[in-house]
């Protein structure tokens, strides 16, 4: 536990998770005076969270060790409609069996940040199926949208936005059904708290002011930074694309890699958002300079792929880095492409395995790679990539620049 939970706002807000409170003193008060239900939303749009989430999954790991209770909602029902919130087109429509595989998916990261063990602070995971899918059109109207004014909708900035294109009638409800989840979550859980991005402040505010309006309890909303890496990237994406939290989406090792490849201006805010490293390690790991601010980074990829894959998964992830660069021989962890004999006989080029990896995004893309010197086989420069991987050997590391790598191993030869 951390030495101090007198403040858990103070706390919060040391590490870089508040942007916005409604009520800051009345939160430190419900802090305070007992365990506080929060809940944080997520619409089942792909079968695993990434890292954009850990903000937010962070957040609540504080509140639970602070002996809060964090419920995790699942919009089962509104991932059928799509926040509309500043985006300049509707998300695509997901069927139902891809909505209940997304589901699985991304319940699976859960139980690596919180507890769910019924205690009086254990994690709940709630799905919004379970009042607005019974909800009928003429009950929404009279429970919630009786409540609001179509002129309060048209001034959010998260509506406005949309007016110069499409927004369909579902997707101007949707901020009116998030009020509702809030709303129904205290009647049915005591949950007090919302937490959300600040893109979803409007929508928060909007389930405030629906208990408000129908006489429920005081409720607070806190909306976290939204993030983007110091070179303009949306936090979540990487290069090779977006960097997901289970593994069968992203290795282990790719994950830790991510971290130790964070640009230099960003070492110390991820330290403080993304690891329960005390705030004094923190200051005292960002403040390093030069080549001893690698030391940071390899402690920022071992604390945060330990949280999502375990210690031991980091561990192995940290010694096949070390490989990679000179340091160990341990390539366990490394991602693996798997060779027949057959295949290797009949003749695969490097730019077939560079694609099968995930090193490169096409064979052409993979030649590029080589004609500029980016891609080695075992640390030798390779210069064309359509030449076949050679016999007699049972191993070989194929590299794509200093920072992605690939295991080939002949299938018998696996260990």
């Amino acid at each position: 536990m951390p030495p101090n939970f007198s403040d858990l706002f103070q706390l919060l807000e040391e590490r870089g998770f508040v942007h916005q409170c409604t009520d800051v003193e009345g939160l430190r008060r419900s802090f305070a005076s007992g365990t506080l239900t929060a809940y944080l939303g997520f619409d089942a749009t792909a079968d695993s969270l990434h890292v954009g989430h850990l903000q937010g999954l962070m957040l609540m790991r504080w509140l639970q060790r602070a002996g809060h209770r964090p419920i995790l909602l699942i919009g089962g029902a509104t991932t059928r409609i799509g926040d509309p919130s500043f985006r300049d087109s509707s998300r695509p429509m997901l069927d139902a069996a891809t909505i209940a595989a997304n589901i699985r998916g991304i319940s699976s990261a859960f139980t690596r940040y919180l507890t769910f063990d019924g205690g009086a602070n254990g994690a709940l995971v709630v799905n919004n199926e379970e009042w607005l899918d019974g909800l009928g059109y003429l009950e929404f109207l009279d429970q919630v949208g009786r409540h609001f004014t179509v002129n309060r909708l048209l001034g959010l900035d998260a509506i406005r936005s949309r007016l110069e294109h499409s927004l369909s009638v579902q997707e101007f409800a949707y901020t009116l059904l998030q009020a509702h989840d809030f709303t129904e979550l205290a009647r049915r859980h005591g949950c007090t708290l919302q937490v959300g991005g600040a893109d979803q402040w409007a929508n928060i505010i909007n389930g405030i002011e629906l208990s408000r309006r129908k006489g429920g309890p005081a409720l607070f909303g806190l909306t976290m930074p939204l993030l983007a890496t110091a070179d303009g990237r949306k936090m979540g994406k990487s290069a090779q694309g977006a960097v997901w939290l289970n593994a069968e989406r992203l290795t282990s090792f790719d994950f830790w890699q991510f971290w130790r490849n964070t640009d230099d201006r960003d070492v110390g805010r991820f330290l403080a958002l993304f690891t329960e490293l005390p705030i004094d390690d923190v200051r005292r790991l960002s403040a390093l300079q030069g080549a001893e601010l690698n030391e940071a980074k390899v402690v920022l990829a071992n604390e945060a792929t330990s949280l999502a894959h375990g210690a031991e998964a980091a561990g192995v992830a940290a010694r096949a880095a070390g490989g990679v660069f000179g340091q160990a021989d341990d390539a366990e962890g490394l991602p693996t492409v798997l060779l027949s004999h057959e295949r290797l006989v009949a003749g695969v080029s490097l730019a077939e395995l560079a694609v099968e990896g995930g090193l490169a995004n096409s064979r052409s893309a993979a030649r590029r790679l080589a004609e500029g010197g980016g891609l080695r086989l075992d640390g030798e420069p390779v210069r064309q990539a359509d030449v076949t991987l050679s016999a007699g050997a049972a191993e070989w590391r194929l590299s794509a620049g200093r920072k992605h790598h690939l295991r080939i191993v002949l299938a018998d030869q696996q260990r």
